[in-house]
Formats: structure tokens, sequence, C-alpha cells
């Protein structure tokens, strides 16, 4: 299996808060996503990039053959090749207090065997013993993995200038090519929110992601998953193919940033038990679908099966949280995603947004309608597209430009579909809300669902396009940022260093000492959706709403009860569960 310095990695966030994370973060070990969806935001990192190594830049145009995904894989082979070259230099750096080499192994965890090998050298006494330490240290210095991210629903059709649609070429296929041509080795593509037939399908031509031997690959399959059955179904529709998913990384379904893909009152503990007790039978199952799938293939099979690692992220803020997953679980890593948000060094946020994650409290942060495909959405009131966007319909001109597409998903009065933040869009539904003589609650209800739906393709790019004092996309400055709910314990900005001590248990940077436990604040979060739920439900409710409502009540407590039995040794949290059984 790959190997892996840190016991956590970066998530994938937005589009550009994470775009160059690697470029920042890598050549100490660690790992991280970048969103890939946003070609033109790629094109305008590899302007920046280009110039600030002081490397000629030529542009990639829209007039260009297959532009989207010759600018994804020069982007990403321009970022492998500034890793490569920050590692080189870490290696030849002097371990004197304050090197690039001294701070990479300083930021290791405790347990690690190379942290042990730099103590032995740092304690050492005879010359001869420390260079030789020093020369093992050297050579084990290895960069973190530069994984990118495909939200397979994101996968608008594209066409030529004449209307032609392109084979192979929409946007999601495009980027997975962008992504397979590249130079990454050790890497990963992660495929978030759910099943893609057509994506899927694609990526069986692709040799690139076939094993060189037991869980030998040079670029790696992970698929985000909300729940066991979710892995398995996904992982053998995969191995079918013969592809192998080398991880499945499970995040909570509410208590995450960005979009929120709820259970059915299904939460992490629970879930995190199911991986834990079939894990093997899960890694069997598909290595069976698997050697059948390369024989038919008349491939190279394995005489066993290759590793499948299990990771988790959403909501996770200490190190006890942490110590908790990896042990009890047997988590071989774990997501940090808003806390590093308030890490410049490894993040790329504007100060205007910076300022507003450290300011934020719990009332700031909604699970919000504010997404045009419709899915929940983590969002922090008060940035600039939230500004931005009331100003307009103060102005009775609601809606978005809109100019990217990515979203374009609703036929409900054009034959082409579009996005609902648009402007296009809100006009055409509020028109028909008016015709309809709703009952004046209901329709101000209906008309704030229309309203509240914001362009997220620019409000999530333009952060980079601040930061590097780039073009802005068509001109439109506007900064959208989705936070989980931890952003409410985080406060203020910390160095690479100090973050990862703090995940590590050798500093704690949270301010409120308030703040739940990671699985109690998530069952906080789905108390409150279903109430939310019933609550919109209340003038339809019918049997099969009440059904369901009622299943997921009783599966809240069933997780209640399973973290009884968990916690039962810990009395504050025990009390804490007990407390919330009582409102629900």
């Amino acid at each position: 299996m790959y190997p892996a310095q840190h016991k956590f990695h970066i998530p994938v966030m937005g589009l550009a808060f994470t775009i160059d994370s690697p470029v920042k973060v890598a050549q100490y070990g660690i790992s991280s996503v970048i969103s890939i969806m946003e070609d033109r935001l790629t094109e305008m990192m590899r302007k920046h990039y280009y110039n600030y190594f002081n490397e000629p830049y030529f542009p990639i145009t829209t007039r260009d053959d297959n532009y989207r995904e010759k600018r994804i894989t020069d982007y990403l082979n321009l970022v492998s090749r500034i890793v490569t070259e920050k590692v080189e230099k870490i290696k030849v750096s002097v371990f004197e207090a304050g090197s690039e080499i001294v701070k990479y192994f300083e930021m290791l965890p405790e347990e690690s065997n190379l942290k042990q090998i730099y103590k032995q050298m740092t304690g050492a006494i005879d010359l001869t013993e420390k260079d030789e330490l020093k020369k093992v240290l050297r050579n084990e210095i290895t960069a973190g993995s530069i994984d990118v991210n495909i939200m397979t629903k994101l996968d608008k059709n594209n066409y030529t200038k004449d209307g032609v649609l392109i084979e192979n070429g929409s946007d999601a296929l495009a980027a997975l090519k962008g992504y397979a041509k590249s130079d990454l080795k050790n890497s990963s593509i992660i495929f978030s929110a759910g099943i893609n037939p057509n994506l899927y399908n694609y990526l069986e031509k692709f040799r690139e992601f076939d094993a060189k031997g037991v869980g030998q690959f040079e670029k790696r399959i992970i698929i985000k998953v909300s729940d066991y059955r979710s892995a398995l179904i996904q992982g053998k529709y995969l191995a079918k193919k013969g592809i192998w998913v080398s991880e499945f990384r499970i995040e909570s379904g509410l208590n995450c940033g960005g979009h929120a893909f709820a259970t059915d009152g299904f939460l992490m503990g629970p879930i995190l038990e199911e991986f834990k007790t079939k894990r093997n039978e899960l890694r069997s199952i598909l290595f069976e679908i698997y050697t059948k799938a390369l024989e038919a293939k008349s491939f190279p099979t394995f005489n066993q099966p290759h590793p499948i690692k299990i990771s988790a992220q959403g909501g996770i803020g200490t190190y006890d949280e942490c110590t908790l997953l990896h042990h009890y679980y047997g988590i071989d890593s774990t997501g940090w995603g808003t806390p590093f948000l308030l890490v410049p060094e490894a993040t790329t946020v504007d100060d205007a947004t910076l300022q507003l994650l450290q300011k934020a409290k719990k009332t700031d942060l909604l699970l919000s309608k504010n997404s045009p495909l419709g899915v929940p959405f983590h969002y922090l009131k008060g940035t600039s597209s939230d500004i931005e966007k009331n100003q307009r319909i103060d102005r009775e001109k609601p809606g978005s430009p809109c100019t990217d597409k990515h979203l374009v998903n609703n036929t409900e009065f054009t034959e082409e579909p579009i996005c609902t933040a648009s402007a296009k869009y809100q006009k055409l539904k509020i028109n028909q809300l008016q015709s309809l003589n709703l009952p004046a609650e209901k329709y101000q209800r209906e008309v704030k669902i229309v309203l509240d739906k914001e362009c997220l393709c620019i409000g999530l790019s333009n952060a980079a396009a601040i930061k590097y004092d780039q073009t802005f996309l068509k001109n439109l400055p506007a900064v959208t940022i989705c936070p989980g709910p931890n952003i409410a314990f985080f406060s203020k900005t910390v160095s690479l260093q100090e973050m990862t001590n703090h995940i590590y248990g050798r500093n704690n940077i949270i301010t409120d000492a308030g703040r739940p436990h990671v699985f109690i604040n998530e069952l906080f979060i789905y108390i409150n959706y279903l109430k939310d739920q019933i609550l919109e439900e209340t003038d339809s409710m019918d049997a099969k709403k009440e059904k369901y409502f009622l299943s997921f009540y009783n599966q809240l407590m069933s997780g209640i009860k399973y973290y009884r039995n968990l916690f039962d040794l810990q009395t504050g949290l025990q009390n804490r569960v007990s407390k919330i059984s009582m409102i629900i």
C-alpha cells in the first residue's frame, strides 16, 4: 500500500480554497485534494504559477481542441513539478532551527518511525552516528499525495461551436481524462456525490488506473461515501469493470462543509462501526468480483486482494476524536477541512473572507438551500456574494449571470437546462408563483427558496482570483465560502505547524471550551434537520412521509443507544446524550 507520512489529509474545499494546497503542503508529506471541475480556474492558476516561477506562460484558450482536459493536465503537471522541486530542496537543506527539513520532521506524529529516528538523531552525541541518521532521514523524505476531486453530478455536456455534442467531452469526463493524462504518480482521484454511470464506464478505458502489482498503483481510485451500503454498491460497480477502489472516504452526512448529503438518520458512529466489522468482508467481496473481471479481459490477476484504506472526515476537531477514530475504528486517515481554512500556509482564502471566518459564530452558519443543485449547502452569512445577491434582490433584479453553466440542471421552463441561480430562471419562477394566487405566507416562503439560490461556479472560485490579483472570472468579484459547523470553534489564523501540533495533541487551538464531541455535534445537527424537514412538510403530510420521518427518528434513537454503549465510561459525554434524548 502507498506510504503516508501523516495520519490526516486536507479534503477538497470549494473550488479555489484548495486549488493549490499541494504546492503549499505536499513537500511536508501532507496530502491534499484539488477540485478540477472549473477549468477556467485551473487556467488562471497556470498563469499565476508560471509567472511566479518566472517561466513562460502559454495560454490554453477555448479555441484549442480539448482545451478543458489540456488545462487540467498541464496544471497538474505544473503542480507536480513544483512539489518535486520543493522536496528536493528540503532534502539538501541544513538541520538547524527554523529550516524546512526540521519543520518537515517536527510536524510528523509522535508515533511515526521517522519521528523516532529524528529524535534519535537530535539526541545523538557521536557525530558519525548523527550524520548516518541524517542520511537515513533525508532518504525517507517523500511528498504528500497530490489528489484531485470530481463531483460526479457536475457533468454538463459540452458542444462544439457548431452545436455538435463533443463525444466524451462532458465536464466530468474531460476532467477525468485530464487527470489520467497527467504525470502525477502515487496520486488518487476522488469521486464524490454518488454514481455517475457515464463517468464510471469511461473510467474503464484508462489503463493508468490498473494495478502494477499487489497494492501498486500510480493512480488510485477513492470513493467518498456516506455509509457502508454506498461503498458496497459503488465498489461492486467498479470491480465488475476490473477497477479497484483503493480507499473509501466516509464523510458525515451533515457535519461537513460544502454540500451536505444527509443520510436517513444514520449517524457517523454506527456507520463507522459497520465499516469496522465488515471491512474484511468488503475487501473479499470486491476482490472476487474484480478477479473475475480481470480474467474476462485477459488481464493479469493477483493472488491476494489489494489493500483498501478507510478514511473519515466531517467535523473532526480534536486529538481525542482522532485517537478514537484511529484506535477504535481502525481509520487510516482523518480529513481536516474547515479548520484549515484558517491556515493561510495551506489554503487559499482572500483576506476579507478570512476575517469573516475568524469571527464566525454558530448563528452565522446556515445549512442552507443556496445551492442550485437542490442539495443542502453549508453557508457563511455576510460574504461578498451574500451581500451582492441581496443587493440585486433589493434592485428587483434577482439572480446571477450564468457564465460557467456547470450547475445547469433545470428544464422546468426551458428545453435547454438552465441554473436555478440564474437571473433567467428566477424571473420565470417568480412570475409563475405570482400567477398561482398562493396564500401570502406560502408565497413568501416559495419566493425565498428561489431567491436564496446563489451562483457557486464563480463564488467558490474567486478567492484565488483575489488572493493572487488575477483577472476576475467575467469581472464578477463576489466570494462564496462553505465552511462546516466546526468553524465556530476555531477563531484565529494559525501556522501550518500550529495546526499539525493541534491535530496530534501537542497543543490546543480551540477557543470555545464548550465545543461538543464530533459525534454529539453531528447528532444535534441531525435533530435540527429533522425538525426543519417536518415543519416544511406540515401542510402536505401524508402516510408515506410520516413513515419516512418515523424511520428517521428511530435511526437517531438507535444512534443515541449506540453512543450510550460506546461512551459508557465517559460520564460527561453520556450526560449530554441523555439530555439530547430528552429533547428529541
